[in-house]
């Protein structure tokens, strides 16, 4: 049977008391931010979604074009297969087949692609965002910052102060 050592409770319960008395004497200012809203509505993020909208779009309008080609063979391979001999037939059947190995791996390359990419220039805006919250924490004495929380009044909530400040730095 596992015991807590009698000591190690008494340390457990006077360090609790104190918490609980500290607490009391003290206001302790605590603040929260919507990480959500950040990377929705801060102009480093927005930035950050362009950036990536220019950089894949060629690509991806180049997928989309790719599948509407497939789509059509297919298509016409449909309504025209059952007039075709066997081997024209299978020859179809085999080169649809590569058509579409080949765009399955091109669109599973674009999206891994657009993945790590996309984790990248989040990282940048997670970085910037952590260096905003630092700097409303210390210059408006916040004693804790939460980024996630199941329920927050809407008082703790210095997501916009945060963005503000987000915003600020990206226009200098």
């Amino acid at each position: 049977m596992n015991s807590i050592h009698p000591k190690i409770a008494l340390a457990c319960c006077v360090a609790a008391s104190l918490l609980s008395f500290n607490v009391q004497a003290q206001e302790i200012k605590l603040g929260f931010v919507n990480t959500e809203r950040i990377f929705r509505e801060a102009a480093t993020a927005k930035q950050a979604q362009a950036k990536l909208e220019q950089e894949f779009s060629r690509r991806e309008k180049e997928l989309v074009d790719n599948g509407n080609s497939l789509k059509l063979a297919s298509e016409r391979f449909e309504r025209e297969a059952p007039t075709l001999a066997e081997s024209q037939r299978t020859a179809r059947q085999k080169q649809l087949l590569d058509q579409d190995r080949e765009f399955q791996r091109k669109r599973r390359e674009f999206q891994e692609d657009l993945n790590a990419r996309k984790n990248e220039e989040q990282q940048i805006v997670v970085e910037r965002a952590n260096r905003a919250v630092k700097q409303v924490a210390e210059s408006e004495k916040y004693d804790v910052i939460f980024q996630e929380a199941v329920y927050i009044h809407p008082k703790h909530d210095i997501t916009d102060k945060v963005i503000r400040a987000l915003n600020a730095s990206v226009a200098k």
